[in-house]
């Protein structure tokens, strides 16, 4: 299923782009969840880091759709952004918050769906898999292949990763469970390693991400056996 959303203040193109939509669905035999905004400020307040690609318009009321396309990437660097603008100078601008593409208004059906096509092609490439977080003000998505380690204090959970470290709430059973496909492995009770990260393990501590953790004597074996049933299954 593709999620997409469009974020458009005029009611008639917002119509438009919804039965564009509908057709393309129809014809590419994909099946498509639709959830409409109308303005930047909307999808951008509490945003839930859920949409595949996202239809935005540049020229609204409260929130302009290159704001909020900025406020977007912060949370969500993966999602296909597709400016939909009557104005192609802005369209150019894009290219500062890694937008996919752009279409101009007035919209055919068939530039539209040139560049869905494009988004969706994209998508279909992808392999990657994503852990989604609540954070303050919304939700956040990160590549499970980018986490590092989580670690737990608490209720707090902070998720060490590529591009820095995200706080969220809740209990490391869960992310345990949600993390147990992608060879993730707690090596004491407040770190939960991927062991595509592991640098090396001695002297009772793991090296991911350039940090040191320390290895609890209960959870030793079972963590160097996880990993090395890892290792000798990345080899083959």
């Amino acid at each position: 299923m593709i999620r997409i959303a469009i974020v458009e203040d005029d009611s008639l193109c917002r119509q438009e782009l919804t039965a564009y939509i509908r057709r393309y669905e129809r014809e590419s035999g994909q099946t498509i969840q639709l959830t409409c905004f109308e303005d930047g400020e909307d999808i951008v307040t509490n945003y839930q880091a859920i949409y595949d690609i996202i239809l935005m318009d540049i020229e609204m009321r409260f929130m302009d759709g290159m704001t909020a396309a900025e406020n977007i990437r912060r949370l969500d660097e993966e999602v296909a952004i597709i400016f939909v603008t009557n104005m192609a100078q802005y369209a150019i601008r894009g290219y500062a918050v890694n937008a996919l593409d752009y279409v101009l208004k007035p919209v055919s059906y068939f530039a539209f769906s040139q560049r869905l096509d494009r988004a969706v092609s994209r998508l279909g490439k992808k392999e990657k898999h994503y852990l989604v977080v609540r954070v303050k003000g919304g939700s956040r998505r990160i590549a499970t292949e980018d986490i590092y380690y989580i670690e737990s204090q608490g209720h707090t959970l902070f998720v060490h990763a590529k591009d820095g470290i995200c706080e969220t709430s809740g209990t490391m059973k869960e992310m345990e469970e949600k993390l147990e496909p992608f060879h993730f492995c707690r090596c004491n009770k407040g770190y939960l390693v991927n062991l595509e990260h592991v640098d090396s393990i001695q002297d009772g501590c793991v090296t991911a991400g350039g940090d040191a953790l320390a290895v609890s004597r209960p959870r030793r074996k079972i963590f160097q056996e996880t990993l090395a049933a890892y290792m000798n299954e990345v080899l083959l």
